[in-house]
């Protein structure tokens, strides 16, 4: 019964994001004037206000800073004091002083292309491979492990390849490396959670660096830290991040950027408030 009403999800979230949900209102704000002329102008005011607002990325950028609250890029400090963490324990005779902490990286999926044309085969979508193509870095940089977690998203057909394992063949063909963990069978964040913590518990991971972009970063933190509970730390790494500068008159203007950066927040702020 959940898988069912789980499968709507991709055209409820399409629905109740804009434009569609802004065109709905001004057409029956277009309806409405008919017989209540001022209620109706109100509403087709409003909604054309909003879909230019909308389609901007200026209005994107802030919602990004002061709603979704965005992460900070790792620093070089950060990544150097995890390559010494990660180093082997200096030895007292036969004996190692310390133990490093158990660190994983895990890269949330984004999207999958059950065919690209040039390749001839699956591809992950461009979104995926940027977190990806970080995920391989940082490992290349602090010798953690590395792990994917990604199936077939609720829209997908059931005989397309997951995203783990598109990933898996890319990470070996493409950077010479291999994946120590692949989750393929989740179908959004929560999942990506859910079925990633068992693996990392596992392995006695005590850190997780967290790779997924910067907007997805709050919602997709939260889903880890009640998956892995409180003895395991979760450090955002996030990708994406749009250069800090002030705002120029061009950002004020409708753009098909803008539209996609305002759903993408808006999408997340949706899943923060139904918890999912």
């Amino acid at each position: 019964m959940f898988d069912t009403l789980a499968s709507y999800k991709p055209l409820l979230t399409a629905l109740a994001l804009p434009p569609a949900s802004l065109i709905v209102l001004l057409l029956l704000g277009a309806r409405l004037m008919v017989r209540r002329r001022v209620l109706g102008f109100s509403v087709v005011l409003t909604c054309c206000v909003l879909l230019w607002l909308t389609s901007t990325q200026a209005f994107a950028r802030l919602l990004q800073v002061h709603v979704l609250r965005l992460p900070s890029a790792l620093s070089a400090t950060e990544i150097e004091r995890l390559q010494t963490e990660l180093k082997p324990p200096a030895k007292v005779g036969s004996k190692a002083v310390a133990t490093p902490p158990r660190l994983a990286i895990i890269v949330l999926g984004a999207g999958m292309k059950p065919l690209a044309p040039e390749y001839g085969v699956s591809d992950l979508t461009p979104t995926a491979m940027e977190r990806l193509r970080y995920g391989v870095w940082l490992s290349r940089a602090t010798g953690a492990p590395l792990g994917f977690s990604g199936g077939l998203g609720w829209a997908q057909a059931d005989e397309q390849p997951a995203e783990a394992v598109i990933a898996q063949r890319i990470v070996q063909q493409e950077y010479g490396r291999h994946l120590t963990w692949v989750e393929d069978r989740s179908r959004d964040t929560r999942e990506n959670a859910l079925r990633t913590a068992p693996l990392l518990q596992e392995a006695g991971v005590r850190r997780v660096l967290l790779v997924t972009h910067g907007w997805h970063m709050r919602r997709a933190a939260r889903a880890f830290r009640e998956a892995l509970g409180s003895g395991v730390e979760v450090v955002p790494a996030p990708v994406g991040l749009f250069q800090r500068r002030p705002l120029r008159g061009l950002d004020w203007l409708p753009s098909t950027d803008g539209l996609l950066q305002n759903r993408l927040v808006l999408r997340e702020l949706l899943g923060l408030t139904m918890g999912s």
